[in-house]
């Protein structure tokens, strides 16, 4: 993962719009493109940003692309951010932890 890719994929509010919508599931370049009011050009732009950093793959069919998100990524991002605050995991653990053990 190219944590700068990711973050200038993120760093724009139509591409994580794009992001979202496709967490709902696989989408077409045209029903995503008609969601927003941007040139289609723009559109394409937003695409190849995502896809660069590796958030979203396309697969074509005939002349149809369905976008999908690379969820991999979108994991190893979270869990680089976990890393950044120890005692967030460290908090976390040892709640799990209490809870195993109220349930004892």
């Amino acid at each position: 993962m190219s944590t700068n890719s990711v973050f200038k994929a993120l760093a724009d509010p139509t591409r994580r719009e794009i992001l979202r919508l496709l967490g709902h599931g696989e989408m077409t370049a045209g029903e995503l493109a008609g969601r927003f009011d941007v040139s289609w050009p723009s559109m394409s732009h937003h695409f190849a940003v995502l896809k660069k950093a590796s958030l979203i793959e396309g697969r074509r069919d005939g002349q149809t692309i369905y976008y999908s998100l690379n969820t991999t990524v979108l994991q190893e991002l979270l869990a680089w951010a976990f890393d950044l605050v120890p005692k967030l995991k460290a908090e976390s653990s040892g709640h799990a932890r209490d809870e195993s053990s109220e349930k004892s």
